[in-house]
């Protein structure tokens, strides 16, 4: 009897915990895969803005939707990054989202996607247009490099004509040099000409010392930085970055350098990040543009979610129906602490 009753016991507890598992997997009738991939695994910035894409949209995930992003890199290769970008839609990705590493060459990656009817949204490094206009699921979201050097030579014609010490010389000219990105990208070019012709425009008078390509690269920045410095020693008086990585190096070479902070020349950026961020707090940099990391990833989630779904997407303001620009905000002394707290 006893035996017979603790059977039935057993018996009613598997079909509880059975039927409660059915429920559970029923729940889940929706299931959006998510490939990432970015140009590179070594770039701060891109990846804080990927951390910030899988937050926001691991919190759009609820009892009858989930989402699994896979993340990847192109390792500086736009032909490895066509191969994991054809990996993961033999995978089964329903949306990609692509940082390419040359922003000229996307030709083989949108016909994967026009074959496989897979939409893909680009970021932070923006096709030229003909090749985004090829089909009606391709998408940008980024910002504009123009603005961004307009903000920068903004920052730094302000700070010389409130400092007249950063002409150290007294000769009525700045002289200068630039850290640029690499040779012949888009964004590298606009930042530099937008930046030295807003300064110019500002009415101040410029002398360009050297220019050295870094490659976005903190490490390489601070090499350039330290050759400069011995080949031009005090004369420098104004360093001008594509990025802040790039200037957080040549913060890191003055540092080493042995001249006093009182001796180093203005420093700006752009990207805002944290490590350039505290820098222009502490008076190293005297400022950055921040690119809103926050803002595009957000964007990004909510278009691969409202796009899978089949979501009118006016409400997305798309330009074009295609792009999305955020804004750049301008970073100095006086406002660096609105952006650290965040």
């Amino acid at each position: 009897m006893n035996k017979r009753i603790v059977s039935l016991i057993m018996a009613f507890v598997l079909i509880y915990n059975f039927t409660g598992c059915q429920k559970k997997e029923k729940n889940f009738n929706e299931t959006l895969r998510v490939g990432v991939v970015t140009y590179t695994q070594d770039d701060p910035f891109i990846n804080a803005m990927t951390q910030e894409l899988k937050d926001n949209l691991k919190s759009m995930e609820n009892d009858n939707f989930r989402i699994i992003v896979s993340e990847k890199n192109g390792d500086d290769s736009q032909r490895d990054q066509d191969e994991v970008v054809e990996e993961m839609i033999d995978a089964g990705c329903d949306i990609m989202c692509v940082n390419l590493v040359d922003r000229t060459a996307p030709g083989k990656i949108i016909k994967l996607a026009r074959q496989n009817n897979i939409p893909i949204i680009f970021f932070n490094r923006e096709p030229v247009k003909e090749d985004l206009m090829q089909w009606n699921k391709l998408y940008y979201v980024g910002c504009d490099a123009e603005q961004s050097g307009v903000m920068q030579g903004q920052i730094a014609a302000d700070y010389i004509k409130a400092n007249k010490n950063v002409d150290k010389n007294n000769d009525g000219k700045i002289q200068y040099v630039l850290l640029e990105g690499e040779a012949g990208h888009q964004d590298a070019i606009s930042r530099t000409d937008c930046s030295v012709k807003t300064i110019i425009n500002n009415g101040i008078n410029l002398e360009k010392l050297s220019y050295q390509f870094a490659d976005w690269n903190r490490g390489q920045a601070e090499n350039r930085t330290t050759q400069l410095i011995d080949q031009y020693g005090n004369n420098i008086e104004m360093i001008i970055s594509n990025n802040d990585e790039m200037a957080i190096g040549a913060v890191e070479a003055y540092k080493k350098s042995g001249y006093g902070e009182d001796e180093w020349p203005i420093i700006c950026g752009i990207d805002g990040l944290n490590d350039a961020l505290i820098a222009v707090k502490e008076g190293q940099m005297q400022g950055t543009v921040y690119n809103d990391k926050e803002d595009q990833s957000m964007e990004i989630a909510k278009l691969v979610v409202d796009i899978f779904k089949g979501n009118d997407l006016k409400k997305h303001n798309l330009d074009s129906g295609k792009y999305y620009v955020s804004q750049y905000k301008k970073v100095d002394i006086n406002n660096v602490d609105d952006f650290i707290s965040r």
